[in-house]
């Protein structure tokens, strides 16, 4: 069992949570594709926790490695970016897209999935593997997906109103966009 804490492996303990982090997403899709949104939520939640867990595994060991870094960047962009966008879309638009304005879901969905995409690419560009700085520039993925879920439940439970007669659906697309220009931004959150 040495392999665990052995760095240069890509199964080490580390990494072996941030498979889990993806396993976690690729099940909250398969939740979400079948309208399970309470599992899917249970499998979104629990790959934020190993998230979590796998920083703090690969710091306290010292596992941290160029693949670790690629490897939750990629998990982030399931766990974080997809699922979150995936809950939007089956919890919000799925079924009235004949009411709503096709391009203007079409470039909402896009315009936060590159966003996420560009966040993580940037981020990994900028950080030397075992390396955690003071502040994050711009709102984390993981931030950004808790911002998405917060989105979505305002939707759930009827607190985003119509405006001006626009429709919660069509706000719904617009804070969606708003979370990801944060994801980009120049504002700095404080790293836990």
């Amino acid at each position: 069992m040495t392999f665990l804490f052995d760095k240069n492996n890509h199964f080490n303990l580390a990494n072996l949570a941030t498979f889990l982090n993806i396993a976690s997403g690729i099940l909250a899709i398969y939740f979400l594709t079948h309208g399970e949104f309470f599992g899917a939520a249970l499998f979104a939640w629990l790959g934020g926790a190993f998230d979590i867990i796998d920083g703090k595994i690969a710091r306290k060991y010292q596992l941290s490695t160029e693949f670790g870094v690629q490897l939750d960047s990629f998990a982030d962009f399931l766990s974080f970016v997809i699922v979150p966008a995936m809950f939007i879309y089956f919890g919000v638009i799925d079924g009235k897209e004949t009411f709503l304005n096709t391009t203007f879901i079409a470039l909402a969905f896009i315009y936060y999935i590159i966003s996420g995409l560009r966040r993580l690419i940037t981020f990994n560009i900028n950080t030397e593997a075992g390396t955690v700085g003071k502040y994050f520039v711009g709102v984390p993925t993981p931030l950004g997906a808790i911002l998405l879920w917060l989105v979505y439940l305002g939707w759930e439970f009827n607190l985003i109103p119509t405006i001006f007669q626009i429709t919660p659906e069509y706000l719904v697309l617009t804070l969606m966009i708003f979370v990801g220009y944060l994801l980009n931004s120049k504002v700095k959150i404080p790293h836990l």
